[in-house]
């Protein structure tokens, strides 16, 4: 292996094998029959944590022996020597010292990017300049850019990027860790140069892919003892074919690209990279195929040369399953149903993809046999428990408490944790209703102790003081330091967790995601003081993104053959079965993020990476997951809004195979999607709900005595229209729920509207000439400020109002001639003693003539109802006409009513009578009679839906009368009820 020899050594095992085993194995069999410690002094670099963790498990399988010296490429600055060098500056300080910059940079530029986009540019930025310092590529390359060709954006830009000289300039300051990374790589190479290493050195696992990392790959190449050992290399790619990646413009997304570019910086050809010993492809042929399928754009006319040459293609795709759902759930029932057939069957099964929220979905559908998947990614922090708890304090700053946000943060698992939780959650669910029912939308201080004054509590006045401080009294908009900010937010937290017990202690930090949390907070809290101000929104927006970069693996017991991988960890694992999902373009591959530094032409100018880089390392993993024993490959056709494109490199795998029928293509491509149609039909199968069984048209008939003996006037319509409304209401005693956020709604309109009206009414009932425009629309802006929260529909509805006043202040005139207002939300009741029935309502407005006549008035903001809709369905003002008749409204003795009347204010402005002179009162109070009648015999159900105005109108209760599963031509299903 370490034979004396002038060219590089360089190693590589093939697409598919399983690398870290490979490589355990090689050197065991390469040093068996030397002394123990030969393999104690080689000295193993690899490029990742997790490899690292595979290879030591391997080595501790047995049997016993030395191990080699194992070292990250990014722990080298540990070795001797090299640990003078100062470590490196915390990359979210680097990052929040730019903030500032970009800040200012934003105020000048705002058509740049948004402010909420504050935090991530700061990130993009710091990456950027990480990338400069790992390629070598200074500030001086980049200003020497020729932008003249360029949009003024690039020109601006490439001016702005000055800003960072300073630290990439030799101060002595602290280095960024991509600068400390070469700094080190480059003493070491000097060091090897002056005296290399006697012991063995290998570089296994890498790509090369950055260009500090390829320094040393190159360096370890040439010394004597030195070697590289590569993962996933093509050794199916003809000579010839290697020399057309030479330009990274078109050939960087090629997974063998980054090989490429590493023969080249060693001087050497594919010709010379040398097999791993015993590392050997599960299926040679499958390697062969998908080697043609990928082979760059330029060249895929050597299909028609070269695809012959594959031979029978079936034994390559025998063990290949390809899912082409309908939807995402669809393909994630299929892979969960394979998943759980594989722990039955005791296989080994992992699930790759990038897609976060498929994975989600697969967990959640393997959760109902009770198989929690080993998830190597684990939660986002921030949808963790603590992280959502600390985002929604964070949103106190920047914006006036609301009552939905408010309930949010009180229902909370982790609110008034400490202790005494069971008592919080009572109060929780009385204040929830309580501002359902009568508000504010904006919940203060005052409201809420108001509440608890009510109750009449001790205990309540303290959990209400303590929600008042807490969740209350922080809306601080303006630009504070981040450092002062953090620690009130901080504080806040344990203040929530506390609850309002003061000897409570609370543990924020104690499960998974708190020490997750707790690490990142710690992070935050070291670099705040070099991010300057920020007002409440940008902070949240920074806190949300600082949480982003952050993952919980909470400490559980998982299925230990059931794996859930990224695409990262599945280049250091091995599994019997690898379902490769997400397959569509945008997914796997992901879109580029885009740069808003430097485009395509200038980056490459400038000697720094091109976007398509991770498009090729995403196809070097695809390749190399793609050659396992087994493999399942999967897409959804379809996503949330619209038609998914499937992925560049199953597309070529598909076209190949469709276009060698005579080889088997064609059929072994139709057996792929045969086995995968066999898994989605199961899918199906585990989802179909069985045949239908619709309700019918409900119209229950409750006993006599269960029935309502009172209703309002109001109600009558509803009686008439859907009798069930009634029933759910006043037999079941169901009452709608009331909204959490009270919205500006056409009932608000309506009580807002009377309130004015009633106010401006009694003000002027003995100032004639105060009965101005002036007058009304000055009583309804202060009407409207003392009740209404929403500044925009105050406004709205204030110019509504101005259209109609002065028809209004016409018509009231008139009223006015012969008549005075006696009763504003006049209450009244009758009782029909022979039924048992009583009848009550209240009257907007009451007036009586000269004559000693009543004439009774209803405001109406909405649509005014004609004289048939009055007749017979809407009987409001006549059923009060009765009323009043008979005296039954309190503080007005009985008395002839000479005309009711409706009074519009909305779009319906004028006066439109009630038909009393068309009827006769006392028919019309037979017929009501006759009809409380019906519906307090037992013989009457309540049908649901009798007579609505309109087929589309909406009722309170549709939803339990299970509306929709029949319809209005339906008959009716009578069921008596005891």
């Amino acid at each position: 292996m370490f034979d004396p020899t002038d060219a590089p050594r360089v190693f590589a095992c093939p697409p598919g094998a399983d690398f870290p085993r490979a490589l355990v194995e090689g050197l065991r069999a390469h040093y068996a029959d030397q002394p123990p410690e030969a393999l104690a002094r080689v000295h193993l670099i690899v490029n990742t944590r997790r490899m690292a963790r595979r290879i030591h498990l391997l080595f501790d399988d047995g049997p016993p022996l030395l191990l080699p010296r194992l070292s990250l490429v990014t722990d080298l600055g540990e070795l001797s020597a090299l640990d003078e060098i100062p470590p490196p500056v915390s990359p979210l300080r680097r990052r929040l010292e730019l903030i500032p910059l970009i800040s200012r940079f934003l105020d000048t530029n705002p058509g740049f990017a948004p402010r909420s986009a504050l935090y991530d540019l700061a990130d993009s930025l710091a990456a950027f300049m990480a990338e400069m310092q790992g390629e070598g590529v200074s500030p001086e390359a980049i200003s020497r850019l020729d932008v003249s060709d360029q949009s003024g954006h690039w020109a601006r830009t490439v001016n702005f990027l000055s800003i960072v000289q300073h630290y990439f300039d030799d101060t002595g300051e602290t280095p960024d860790t991509e600068a400390r990374q070469r700094l080190i790589v480059e003493r070491l190479i000097a060091r090897w140069a002056e005296s290399p290493p006697a012991d063995p050195v290998i570089v296994a696992g890498s790509t090369g892919s950055r260009g500090t990392t390829q320094r040393l790959m190159q360096a370890v190449a040439r010394l004597p003892r030195g070697a590289l050992v590569l993962p996933g290399f093509d050794f199916d790619m003809p000579a010839d074919l290697w020399g057309t990646l030479d330009d990274p413009m078109l050939s960087e997304d090629h997974p063998q690209y980054r090989f490429h570019a590493l023969m080249q910086g060693l001087g050497t050809d594919a010709s010379e990279i040398r097999p791993w010993p015993g590392a050997e492809a599960p299926n040679p042929a499958r390697n062969r195929l998908v080697s043609l399928a990928l082979r760059p754009a330029p060249v895929t006319d050597q299909w028609l040369r070269d695809g012959p040459a594959l031979g029978d293609l079936r034994p390559a795709t025998d063990n290949m399953t390809l899912i082409e759902a309908p939807t995402q759930r669809h393909e994630a029932l299929a892979i969960a149903l394979r998943l759980r057939d594989a722990a039955e069957k005791g296989e080994t099964a992992a699930l790759i993809t990038p897609d976060r929220g498929l994975t989600r979905q697969v967990a959640a559908a393997l959760d109902r046999w009770n198989i929690l998947p080993d998830d190597s990614a684990g939660e986002p922090l921030q949808l963790s428990a603590i992280g959502r708890l600390m985002r929604h304090i964070a949103g106190l700053f920047e914006a006036r408490l609301t009552a939905d946000a408010l309930l949010t943060l009180l229902k909370h698992p982790l609110t008034h944790g400490a202790k005494g939780r069971g008592d919080h959650l009572r109060f929780t669910r009385d204040l929830e209703l309580h501002i359902r029912r009568n508000g504010p939308p904006y919940p203060d201080a005052e409201a809420i102790m108001n509440w608890a004054t009510a109750r009449k509590s001790r205990d309540a006045d303290a959990w209400a003081a303590w929600v008042a401080e807490t969740f209350t009294t922080h809306h601080s908009p303006q630009e504070m330091p981040i450092s002062a900010r953090l620690e009130t937010h901080l504080a806040l937290l344990n203040r929530t967790i506390q609850g309002h017990d003061p000897t409570a202690t609370p543990h924020p930090w104690a499960e998974a995601d708190g020490r997750a949390a707790k690490q990142v907070i710690d992070a935050f809290l070291d670099a705040a003081p070099h991010g300057g101000t920020l007002n409440a929104r940008d902070y949240a927006d920074l806190f949300g993104a600082v949480l982003g970069g952050a993952d919980v693996r909470k400490v559980e017991t998982p299925h230990p053959q059931i794996l859930i991988w990224g695409t990262l960890e599945a280049r250091v694992q091995g599994a019997d079965l690898l379902i490769l999902a997400g397959l569509n373009d945008g997914t796997w591959p992901e879109v580029p993020n885009p740069d808003p530094w430097l485009n395509r032409a200038l980056r490459h100018k400038a000697g720094l990476l091109l976007p398509e880089r991770r498009i090729g390392l995403s196809a070097h993993d695809f390749q190399q997951a793609i050659a396992a024993p087994e493999v399942w490959l999967t897409r959804s056709t379809r996503s949330d809004d619209a038609e998914t494109v499937v992925s560049r490199w199953l597309n070529r795998l598909q076209n190949l195979l469709a276009g060698l029928p005579e080889q088997g293509g064609a059929d072994a491509l139709r057996s792929m999607h045969d086995r995968g149609a066999h898994w989605l039909a199961l899918a199906d199968a585990l989802e179909d709900p069985g045949a239908p069984n619709p309700r019918p048209r409900p119209a229950p008939k409750p006993p006599a005595d269960a029935r309502p003996r009172q209703l309002s006037v109001t109600e009558i319509k509803t009686l008439i229209r859907d009798p069930y409304a009634v029933y759910a209401r006043h037999v079941l005693g169901l009452r709608p729920l009331d909204p959490l956020m009270r919205l500006p709604d056409a009932l608000i309109r309506g009580i807002v509207t009377h309130a004015v009206m009633e106010r401006f009414i009694r003000d002027t009932a003995n100032t004639p000439e105060a009965r101005t425009r002036e007058t009304l629309m000055t009583t309804a802006r202060e009407v409207f400020e003392a009740t209404l929260p929403w500044p925009a529909e105050r406004l709205i509805w204030l110019a509504r109002l101005e259209r109609v006043v002065n028809g209004f202040l016409a018509d009231e005139e008139a009223r006015r001639a012969n008549a005075d207002p006696v009763g504003f939300e006049a209450r009244g009741k009758i009782t029909f003693d022979d039924i048992g029935f009583t009848l009550k309502g209240t009257a907007d407005r009451i007036d009586r003539d000269t004559s000693g006549a009543l004439l009774i008035y209803d405001y109406k903001t909405g649509s005014v109802p004609g004289k048939d809709e009055q007749k017979h369905f809407d009987k409001q003002l006549i059923l009060e006409t009765i009323m009043a008749e008979q005296g039954g409204f309190t503080d007005i003795p009985a008395a002839p009513v000479a005309g009711a009347c409706y009074i519009g204010l909305g779009s319906s402005p004028g006066q439109v009578a009630a038909p009393l002179a068309e009827i006769s009162l006392a028919e019309f109070t037979t017929e009501f009679r006759r009809l409380i009648t019906c519906y307090l015999s037992p013989d009457q159900g309540f049908l649901s839906r009798r007579a609505m105005f309109e087929t589309t109108q909406t009722g309170n209760y549709d939803q339990l009368a299970r509306f929709g599963e029949w319809d209005i031509t339906e008959k009716p299903s009578p069921e008596v009820l005891k």
